[in-house]
């Protein structure tokens, strides 16, 4: 633990202002991803109120709880601890005591461990309330110029170059703007995966350091990015990547569909492949659970 807490209360401009006492339950706080003034009002309220405020760095969480005047409690609650951080945390709502859960930027539970703790919460019948608010994936998005309407969130990819194809194969066709995060040092080469599994002509935006100072959103094809970073070398700061829809939404070609077919059974079940592979294409399911076990057999003859 850091720092006992001294009262419930926070700063607003000059003011002070005391924080209303919380029910016990999981409380889910999205916190800023850059700028430290995106933060909620209500946001304010539950980390100055609770009594228990559990996040992935101390010393990160603690910068912005100092931004605002907080004197708080805080514990570690991470992948690497999460299998003995989580049943205390849970303990402590149970004895009648009110948990926030943070990240160090954005909202909880988007590529974190978090999700494991809900659950176990939801399990054991104590209450999770959800505070919403910054979100790197939705501004990203908003800001790319590419479809809103539907989108699919798909964290990181795989660090091998071939395991990083195999899965980017399996979002050749899905209907939707794709979003990514990535490290900064693999973006070039990720954009160049992209650039081949996904089409060299789909338009992309690069997202980088949102709402910090230098902010910047390069927006261009695949192909187009991919050279770009590859020769300026890698950025730094936070990454997102956006990349459109398929630019042909015509019903996938044969070799397509024989690709994605292959690419999911490399990861699932050969029915599960069919089912998620007829999700993607609108095709059927029993016809595709046929064609991959002829492709199959073709491939192994071979």
């Amino acid at each position: 633990m850091d720092n006992p807490r001294e009262d419930k209360s926070f700063v607003v401009g000059s003011a002070r202002v005391v924080a209303n006492p919380l029910e016990p339950a999981l409380y889910l706080v999205a916190t800023p991803i850059g700028n430290l003034g995106d933060i909620t009002l209500r946001a304010l309220e539950v980390l100055a109120g609770a009594d228990l405020v559990a996040c992935e760095d101390t010393r990160v969480s603690r910068v912005l709880l100092s931004r605002y005047g907080i004197a708080q409690s805080l514990t570690a609650y991470h992948e690497h601890n999460a299998r003995e951080a989580g049943p205390r945390l849970l303990s402590a709502i149970e004895d009648g005591k009110s948990v926030a859960l943070i990240s160090d930027a954005g909202t909880p539970l988007v590529s974190d461990p978090g999700y494991r703790l809900v659950d176990q919460a939801i399990e054991i019948g104590l209450r999770v309330v959800p505070i919403p608010g910054p979100s790197a994936v939705l501004t990203a998005l908003s800001a790319s110029a590419l479809p809103t309407d539907t989108f699919l969130f798909a964290g990181f990819l795989p660090v091998k170059e071939g395991q990083r194809r195999t899965r980017l194969e399996t979002f050749r066709q899905t209907p939707a703007t794709l979003i990514f995060f990535e490290s900064p040092r693999r973006l070039a080469d990720s954009l160049a995966s992209m650039a081949a599994a996904l089409g060299r002509e789909r338009s992309a935006c690069v997202a980088r350091e949102l709402t910090k100072t230098f902010e910047e959103l390069r927006r261009g094809t695949l192909a187009d990015l991919a050279a770009h970073y590859a020769d300026s070398g890698a950025p730094k700061g936070e990454v997102v990547v956006c990349v459109e829809p398929p630019l042909d939404q015509e019903s996938a070609s044969a070799e397509d569909v024989d690709r994605l077919l292959l690419s999911l059974s490399a990861e699932m079940s050969t029915s599960k492949a069919a089912g998620e592979a007829a999700r993607m294409t609108g095709e059927r399911k029993s016809e595709l659970y046929q064609r991959l076990l002829k492709l199959k057999t073709e491939n192994h003859a071979g």
